[in-house]
């Protein structure tokens, strides 16, 4: 007996309930009509399986590269502070910048590197500019802060191994207490 559901046709067998597909020309192989259909839930169980083994070795990397970026990024703005505060000085010990007794060489605020101060020796009153802007620490979270309160401080009157700031700024750190690739923290940099 030959029976039809609406996708092939089946034919009964005489001894038990089972049904045996026909094969021929309207009604191809079982494989044929499985591809028409979709994907099986093994198919689809290993590529998903792929795509986490994929993702969980692609993480770290990104997450690295994420993380060298903003060293680089901390380096060269750590850099570029420096060298202002430096060029500060310079121009403080060449008396382009007038001092009050008992006043460092350095600045007093890392808003003067960018603000500018009269050049004492130009007849003319320019005023001598150290940055064009204060970068911000990449590892400081809060967006909304000034660049310049992202950065910790040191003063020329305060030690090395711990920094703080005062009425001069002779130093910059990050204020971070995260550890960089190198194992060195980035406020130690």
């Amino acid at each position: 007996m030959i029976v039809g559901d609406g996708i092939g046709k089946y034919r009964l067998h005489p001894s038990s309930a089972l049904c045996r597909p026909l094969r021929g020309a309207d009604n191809p192989p079982m494989s044929a009509t499985r591809r028409i259909r979709g994907f099986t839930l093994v198919e689809i169980m290993v590529t998903l399986g792929v795509v986490v083994l994929l993702a969980a070795l692609v993480t770290p990397m990104i997450v690295t590269a994420i993380q060298r970026g903003k060293e680089a990024e901390l380096r060269t703005a750590l850099r570029q502070i420096r060298q202002a505060v430096d060029d500060y000085r310079d121009a403080g010990n060449q008396g382009r910048i007038p001092r009050l007794p008992g006043q460092t060489a350095y600045p007093p605020t890392l808003a003067v590197l960018v603000t500018g101060v009269p050049d004492a020796l130009d007849s003319g009153g320019r005023r001598l500019y150290f940055l064009r802007r204060i970068p911000r620490d990449p590892f400081f979270r809060n967006d909304a802060t000034p660049p310049d309160e992202t950065w910790g401080l040191r003063s020329s009157t305060s030690d090395a191994d711990r920094p703080a700031a005062g009425s001069d700024v002779y130093d910059v750190h990050s204020r971070s207490t995260g550890i960089g690739s190198n194992g060195i923290p980035y406020s130690r940099w």
